[in-house]
C-alpha cells in the first residue's frame, strides 16, 4: 500500500510539536523558510513499509507522530530489530543513496519528509542544520551502544524497565516536562513488538510487565497507558541511577 501525501497537515515549523528536538531545532526564521519551501508530510498506517533495505531514497525526514522500527534481514530470511525511530527522530542519511535498514510503521505515522538533493545542498548553506544532524547521529550512536548493553547484559525485567525509561523520557521531552513522579505516557509498541525488540518471549514480557505492576514500579491503564509513581524507582530495576547513567 502506498504512502499518503497529507495535505491536510499544514504545521508552520515553528509550530511543529518536535521542533525543539528536530534536525531544524537551532534554524532561524530564515532557514526556517528555506526548509519550508522543500517539505512536504506523508503518513503512513501501522505495518507499512516505509523504506526496504538497499532501496534508493530520494527523501530524508524526521518523525512527527508515531513509531517506526529499524530491521535488518539476515540471509536466512529472519529479520532482527535493530532499533526504534521515535518522534523528532531522523530518517535517512544526506551523501548516502540507499536505505541502511527496513525502516517499517509500527503505529499510524507522520513523517515531515524533505526531498534529499534540496536538502543536502541546504545542509551546505546552512551550518545550523548541519550542525544538529551531527548531534543527532551522536546520540544514536550513543544510544545504540546502550542498547547493545541493555541486549547482552541485562535481566528480563531489567529490560523491560529500560524500554519503558527510554520511551518515558522521550515522551517528557517532547512535551517538554521532565520527568516527574506521576508521569504518565502512551506506550506505542504492543507486547509482540516487546518481545521481538528485547530479544524476549511474549510470555515473559508479560510476566515481567504484571511483575512491575504488582511490585508498584509502573501502573497500567488499558492496553497502553503507563504510569510511573517513582520515576527513580524505575531507573533503578533498570539497572540506572537518578541521571539516568548505569548503577556501579
Amino acid at each position: 500500500m502506498p504512502s499518503k501525501m497529507s495535505p491536510d497537515l499544514s504545521l508552520q515549523c515553528g509550530d511543529c510539536p518536535i521542533r525543539h528536538r528536530a534536525v531544524c531545532a537551532r534554524c532561524d526564521s530564515d532557514e526556517l523558510s528555506l526548509l519550508e519551501d522543500i517539505k512536504y508530510y506523508r503518513s503512513y498506517e501501522a505495518g507499512q513499509t516505509i523504506v526496504w533495505s538497499g532501496d534508493r531514497m530520494e527523501f530524508v525526514g524526521s518523525v512527527v507522530t508515531g513509531i517506526a522500527t529499524l530491521t535488518q534481514t539476515m540471509e536466512d530470511g529472519r529479520t532482527q530489530m535493530v532499533g526504534l525511530l521515535l518522534p523528532s527522530d531522523f530518517v535517512g542519511r544526506p551523501g548516502r543513496d540507499s536505505a541502511a535498514y527496513n525502516v517499517v510503521a509500527t503505529t499510524d505515522l507522520v513523517m515531515c519528509c524533505f526531498r534529499k538533493k534540496p536538502f543536502e545542498a541546504l545542509m551546505n548553506r546552512t551550518p545550523h542544520i548541519a550542525h544538529r544532524l551531527l548531534e543527532m547521529t551522536l546520540d544514536e550512536l550513543d544510544a545504540a551502544r546502550e542498547w547493545m548493553l541493555v541486549l547482552g547484559r541485562k535481566t528480563a525485567r531489567e529490560k523491560i524497565a529500560s524500554l519503558l525509561s527510554i520511551i518515558g523520557r522521550r515522551d517528557a521531552s517532547l512535551r517538554l516536562i521532565g520527568t516527574v513522579d506521576g508521569m504518565s505516557f502512551e506506550l506505542p509498541l504492543t507486547r509482540e513488538a516487546m518481545a521481538d525488540y528485547l530479544g524476549l518471549t511474549l510470555e515473559t514480557v508479560s510476566r515481567q510487565m504484571s511483575s512491575l505492576k504488582r511490585d508498584g514500579v509502573i501502573e497500567l491503564a488499558g492496553k497502553r497507558q503507563v504510569s510511573v509513581p517513582d520515576f527513580d524507582r524505575l531507573l533503578e530495576e533498570a539497572g540506572e541511577d537518578s541521571d539516568g547513567g548505569l548503577v556501579a
